[in-house]
């Protein structure tokens, strides 16, 4: 898995496939050296779900390297009716993308969540959004992995389907810095308490490298507090798994600690600088995990793409 089935006991976040944060990707604009895109990806493995109306869908961006947001893009959906919903996108800037429930400026409204190859994005003062069920990008031999990693060659999550959120914007709305970080947190209304079930930047961390008791409590932190947090532990975890010197496993998490993707629009996109749709992020996490040891999975790219944004396939039957 990337970030999919994060709970405990590879489960979904309260149970709710619509809170599962699976994927994030950061990457220039193809047809726009002056924008940048934003896809974070939701609901693993499922073709029959739209997004939970009580939750926050939410694309952090860092832009002065102190692991705390200066910007959030807020999506939130409709009550479904008739099989139909909509999302609207909202802006957040300053002190305030750092509150949970802050004051916010509506960027476009309305959005038609997408169920087919017949969706289309919408357009408002250079800002691109789609909303909606897509080919899932994410390529990986799971199943190899649970079993001592020896591939099989298959592709779990080939001809699967997620709920995407794309957003393509000027890259000057990022931050004059070319250099920004990007994170993705997932929270629901309970009981008029807004609560996060879940978050991440970088693919392949949460679910394998927390044990199953501190899964739950990693999604509902905050980047700022991760060094702190998870140093020590996941130092232990590369020295047992990967056979990394304490001192090279500490540098080795300079990587992933905090859980925050970077992103310098100045240099070529690849993981880690950013994530493009076809990055092998599955064989790099355990590559690195295992120091080189580890094989790739042999897996390629899935083949349905798109030239033009939103980029994702469209969803499979």
């Amino acid at each position: 898995m990337s970030n999919h089935f994060s709970a405990a006991n590879l489960k979904s976040p309260g149970g709710d496939p619509r809170l599962d944060f699976t994927d994030l990707f950061v990457f220039q604009s193809p047809s726009d050296q002056d924008k940048t895109v934003l896809i974070s990806d939701y609901c693993p493995l499922r073709s029959d779900q739209l997004f939970n109306p009580d939750a926050v869908y939410r694309i952090n961006i860092d832009n002065d390297g102190d692991a705390k947001a200066d910007l959030a893009f807020n999506t939130v959906f409709s009550e479904p009716a008739g099989g139909v919903q909509a999302g609207t996108v909202y802006q957040v800037t300053g002190d305030q993308a750092r509150e949970a429930i802050p004051a916010e400026e509506t960027l476009i409204a309305s959005v038609p969540v997408g169920l087919d190859a017949a969706a289309q994005p919408v357009e408002a003062n250079g800002i691109k959004v789609f909303v909606g069920v897509r080919s899932d990008p994410f390529f990986a031999d799971a199943e190899g992995a649970f079993h001592d990693f020896h591939w099989t060659g298959v592709d779990t999550f080939a001809d699967k389907n997620v709920l995407t959120i794309a957003l393509e914007v000027p890259s000057e709305m990022l931050g004059t810095d070319p250099r920004i970080g990007a994170w993705a947190t997932v929270s629901k209304w309970q009981d008029g308490v807004l609560t996060q079930m879940d978050r991440g930047g970088h693919p392949t961390i949460n679910p394998f490298i927390n044990p199953d008791d501190k899964k739950d409590e990693y999604n509902a932190r905050l980047p700022v507090d991760d060094v702190a947090n998870y140093l020590e532990p996941w130092s232990k975890v590369l020295e047992d798994q990967g056979g990394y010197s304490l001192s090279d496993a500490k540098d080795a998490l300079k990587e992933v600690l905090p859980d925050i993707l970077r992103y310098d629009r100045s240099e070529p996109v690849s993981y880690p600088n950013g994530r493009y749709l076809t990055n092998d992020v599955y064989s790099h996490r355990f590559a690195w995990l295992s120091r080189g040891k580890i094989p790739p999975d042999g897996l390629q790219p899935h083949g349905d793409m798109l030239p033009e944004f939103p980029y994702l396939g469209v969803p499979n039957s």
